[in-house]
């Protein structure tokens, strides 16, 4: 059996070596969802078990927090109108909950997160040292574009999980 390498890559196209690892380390986690949800149905997309998120929905979330993070603390500017209008649904409901999702196509939603991460790789493969380390002061913190890359990867690499526990759950009640 052929031994599997296991390690970190660049991401093409990046200015700095190690920006493009970090990049490419949120680009692995996105592949895995991606890989993982392809072909699922608008069923189990659409389906929630108890209290939790639809997949849908959690997909949903990952593409505007994504764009939030990108706008709001990296860019400190208003979003891009056509980024905005990807999102025609609240970020979360009057009691906190995460808004829930229906009806959209696994297509839509992989198209949503495409077009984000697309924007977010632009202003970040351009960036130097310099500008990665610097600190955007905001009124609740300051932050580094840096930081939001290590964010970004943590949350979504969370909610990955979520994702493929809720898959694996659903198919197993669909099977009974």
């Amino acid at each position: 059996m052929e031994k599997k390498r296991l390690s970190v890559s660049v991401l093409p196209g990046c200015k700095e070596e190690e920006i493009s690892r970090w990049l490419w380390g949120l680009e692995e986690v996105r592949r895995d969802i991606i890989t993982k949800l392809t072909g699922i149905s608008q069923s189990l997309l659409d389906s929630t078990l108890g209290e939790r998120q639809s997949i849908g929905s959690l997909l949903y979330h990952i593409a505007l927090v994504e764009a939030d993070w990108l706008y709001e603390e990296v860019l400190c500017s208003e979003w891009d109108p056509e980024i905005k209008a990807l999102f025609p649904v609240a970020f979360a409901t009057e009691d906190g909950f995460l808004s829930h999702i229906e009806g959209e196509s696994l297509e839509n939603h992989f198209d949503r997160l495409s077009k984000v991460r697309e924007v977010f790789l632009s202003h970040f493969r351009s960036m130097d040292l310099v500008d990665w380390r610097k600190p955007r002061v905001i009124e609740q913190y300051e932050i580094t574009p840096e930081w939001v890359v290590y964010h970004l990867i943590e949350h979504e690499a969370h909610h990955r999980g979520q994702i493929f526990q809720l898959l694996r759950e659903l198919k197993n009640e669909y099977q009974k």
